[in-house]
């Protein structure tokens, strides 16, 4: 039934839209209200439904988080007090293979000044009128404006607004 159910929809999708990408994940966290063995006999049966679509499919693929975190991280150290959501280590490790196998370089880039960005507008400054804070918040009015030429598909309002 999801087989079929997936298989139809991204037949469809694929109608609509010919150039789509898919990039499919399942989740590592459990769900144990039913059981260990209902938990991954779930799993089992989204995995199956997964890859069908991408095998059947072009531009679809597929990201391994949930093996990542029961299989390579298949300790309870990487899990949360609940022992059953990945940890902030565990999301990190995840996270950074993603970017490793998923994202290309320059978008790398472009979330990395974006975090610069945010992390800028985000400060408490100590005294708001100083001229190192005035320089501070200078420096990054200019480059959101540069950004916003470069990449004009960004919104950078309320950034610009906090450096203002």
């Amino acid at each position: 039934e999801v087989v079929t159910t997936l298989d139809g929809l991204i037949y469809r999708l694929k109608q609509f839209n010919p150039a789509l990408q898919v990039i499919f994940t399942v989740s590592p966290v459990r769900h144990l209200r039913d059981g260990f063995v209902e938990n991954n006999r779930s799993k089992a049966t989204l995995l199956n439904a997964v890859h069908h679509v991408v095998d059947k499919f072009d531009k679809l693929y597929y990201f391994p988080a949930y093996e990542l975190v029961i299989d390579d991280l298949r300790d309870y150290r990487f899990y949360a007090e609940d022992m059953v959501h990945p940890n902030y280590a565990a999301t990190n490790y995840v996270w950074e293979k993603f970017l490793g196998a998923c994202v290309d370089p320059s978008a790398k880039e472009l979330m990395a000044e974006l975090y610069k960005i945010n992390a800028a507008a985000a400060h408490k400054p100590f005294n708001p009128e100083s001229s190192a804070h005035l320089a501070f918040k200078n420096k990054y009015r200019q480059l959101c404006e540069r950004m916003q030429q470069q990449y004009p598909y960004l919104d950078f309002t309320k950034e610009l607004a906090a450096f203002s």
